[in-house]
């Protein structure tokens, strides 16, 4: 059972992730009719008519693994939207890095040349994201995780769609 839940779950972010709605018990029916799993080398990653394409990430937090779904825009190279499905950072601060306001600051950033950590309040450019008052730590690991899958990912999904 576990798998299942952990497979709604997963098709779930990645709904979430490129913006297509769905109703809550109903993630299966709309993910099969609106997305395709396609592969790319080793990596599988999820593209959805018009809406964009999805992968999953992972990597080392502060205090554990966070992993979840990044999509991408048609462009493939602004970002479309995170998901965090898994995290251990410390509840109240590094947590923070979940809340749909923070995730939201994610949309329309250009990753091309990394996203960077700016202090609080202070994002300008199209790839920074600001930090989280006295919670710095989460989400420059956030960061790191995702530049690394984003840099890892990319490329090979770039070659996949070509084809």
């Amino acid at each position: 059972v576990s798998s299942r839940n952990e497979q709604r779950e997963i098709q779930a972010g990645i709904l979430q992730a490129l913006g297509i709605p769905f109703v809550e018990g109903e993630e299966q029916q709309t993910f099969a009719a609106s997305v395709q799993a396609r592969q790319a080398g080793e990596k599988t990653y999820y593209v959805a008519d018009g809406a964009g394409v999805a992968f999953p990430y992972a990597g080392s937090g502060l205090w554990g693994p966070i992993n979840g779904i990044v999509a991408l825009n048609p462009d493939l190279s602004t970002l479309k939207g995170v998901t965090i499905l898994h995290q251990e950072e410390t509840p109240g601060l590094g947590s923070r890095i979940t809340e749909q306001a923070y995730l939201d600051t994610f949309r329309g950033k250009d990753f091309t040349s990394g996203l960077k950590l700016t202090p609080p309040g202070k994002a300008k450019a199209a790839n920074e994201i600001d930090a989280i008052t006295g919670a710095t730590l989460s989400p420059k690991a956030f960061l790191n995780i995702l530049n690394a899958n984003l840099r890892g990912t990319v490329p090979a999904i770039r070659e996949g769609e070509k084809q």
